[in-house]
């Protein structure tokens, strides 16, 4: 494979999943580790995507550098993000997880809108505070400087002392069988105590992370009160992912 048709590869996994490890992109492209080292930092000179250690993350995944630009399938993600704005209403109490489809909705709530929001996102607590009617509540802790969001005790242990009407959630990678999964354990563990904080959790993902899986599980999609895509809730491809419990928008 010519370096060029490495480079495109690297940069759809990491603007599908905002973040890869160098040995999984080894493994999809079949060369060592040590030339994909070389790719990524070759790419993150370009400004392409940020080499961080291990692997690498996606410019869009970072507030301070925010630009519609560097959202990858922004359109797609634009609509996800305002479906869920449609389920709000005035005094939710909401729980909301990061990446840039939640970011999306810190930027498209309505003005008059009264909501109290916890969020262990960095960038998403940084979104919100733009809003003129909604209390921020950090949710505080480690805080992971890949995925810029809160982990460890002190973030799981304020989650289980809180009950949130709605809890938007999103995941790295989606399959009808293996649910939802992720390749940092700690993340997993924040994900599964927001789950079950909130009394209503709503799933939210592109349909490119459709049918894809990684090492650790956080749960079965069943687990999921809605899910939301970008395509119509009677799309072919969600198909496999129904389920009795599921609610589909």
């Amino acid at each position: 494979m010519l370096k060029e048709e490495r480079h495109q590869v690297i940069l759809n996994e990491v603007h599908i999943h905002n973040r890869v490890l160098l040995p999984d992109i080894a493994e999809i492209l079949n060369v060592s580790v040590d030339t994909v080292r070389r790719d990524v930092k070759e790419l993150h000179g370009k400004k392409k995507l940020k080499k961080v250690h291990g692997g690498a993350v996606s410019l869009g995944f970072n507030i301070y550098n925010y630009k519609e630009e560097d959202i990858y399938l922004h359109p797609k993600k634009t609509i996800i993000a305002q479906k869920a704005v449609n389920l709000l209403k005035d005094g939710h109490v909401v729980l909301i997880d990061g990446g840039t489809t939640n970011l999306e909705i810190a930027r498209m709530l309505p003005p008059k809108l009264k909501l109290t929001f916890f969020t262990p996102s960095l960038p998403v607590a940084m979104q919100l505070l733009a809003h003129p009617n909604s209390r921020v509540i950090f949710i505080g802790g480690e805080l992971s400087k890949d995925a810029q969001v809160s982990i460890g005790g002190t973030a799981i242990t304020m989650l289980a002392d809180i009950r949130p009407d709605i809890c938007f959630l999103g995941t790295g990678y989606l399959d009808p069988v293996r649910g939802l999964t992720e390749f940092d354990w700690e993340i997993i563990q924040l994900k599964r105590a927001m789950i079950k904080a909130a009394k209503k959790t709503v799933l939210l993902t592109i349909s490119d992370k459709l049918n894809s899986s990684q090492r650790y599980k956080t749960c079965d999609l069943d687990r999921m009160d809605t899910l939301i895509t970008e395509l119509n809730p009677d799309s072919e491809e969600l198909k496999p992912f129904r389920n009795d419990t599921t609610h589909f928008l």
